[in-house]
């Protein structure tokens, strides 16, 4: 792992992942996308994590691709996995952006590509590709207009312009604004309700509402069982059950 991205592996099952190039507005390059893919793989692959926070360092989120870096060749994004490994394959397991100030480019997709956003009352989001000669290539076209009223995400990727969080939440693309520079406390509060759910059911329901507008319509019942059969037999699906009988919090084993 780099100094330019940051790592927290809490005891209450939360994984925080920092950008720290606060000098760049925490832009992305080479390094740091290598780090933020290396670091979602330890959050799937650890079974003492449950979910995982991405956020940045010095009240900014990311202001997209480091266009020096560019300039020189490099890229944050990871063959096969798209910008630092997660706008193509995201992780099995839940995870927040928790934003200040600008995400913008590429970091304004790396917000897209994650499940659940909180923001910053003065936070501003926007994929201004376009004013560079560019195309938000890694989510913002494919993402945004799924997200939002499709004319005005081609609004804002015709324009470039910018977009106020709390406009954003108004979309209902951010869950929740926080006061500003308490985004990373609003995110934290938001994965500590989902770490005490049952880490199988909290996957599977995540995959489920990823992948089921793809899935033909005569599939879509059996699709969906084949991914929540074996929570329902699992020990946690009789663990949950026992201890609200016997009212207490449940230990989850993840089995």
């Amino acid at each position: 792992m780099t100094d330019q991205v940051l790592t927290e592996f809490r005891g209450d099952g939360i994984a925080v992942i920092t950008i720290n190039r606060p000098e760049a507005r925490n832009a992305l390059d080479r390094a740091v996308g290598l780090a933020v893919a290396q670091a979602l793989d330890e959050l799937d692959h650890r079974e003492d994590l449950r979910i995982g926070i991405l956020t940045g360092a010095g009240g900014t989120f990311c202001a997209g691709a480091d266009l020096k870096a560019m300039l020189r060749g490099e890229t944050a994004l990871i063959e096969g996995r798209g910008l630092c490994g997660l706008t193509e394959t995201p992780p099995r397991k839940p995870l927040i952006a928790a934003v200040e100030g600008y995400a913008l480019a590429g970091g304004c997709e790396l917000v897209l590509a994650c499940d659940l956003v909180v923001a910053a009352e003065d936070a501003t989001l926007g994929i201004p590709e376009v004013k560079r000669g560019l195309v938000a290539a890694a989510g913002g076209l494919t993402r945004l207009h799924r997200l939002i009223p499709h004319h005005m995400a081609m609004e804002l990727a015709l324009t470039g312009r910018f977009m106020e969080a709390t406009q954003a939440h108004g979309y209902g693309l951010v869950n929740r604004l926080t006061a500003p520079g308490a985004a990373l406390e609003g995110a934290l509060a938001l994965a500590g309700e989902i770490a005490m759910n049952g880490p199988l059911a909290v996957q599977a329901s995540k995959q489920i509402i990823t992948e089921s507008d793809d899935w033909p319509a005569d599939e879509r019942w059996k699709l969906m069982r084949e991914i929540s059969d074996p929570v329902f037999a699992s020990e946690d699906a009789k663990e949950g059950p026992r201890a609200f009988t016997e009212k207490r919090a449940p230990k989850w084993s993840g089995r």
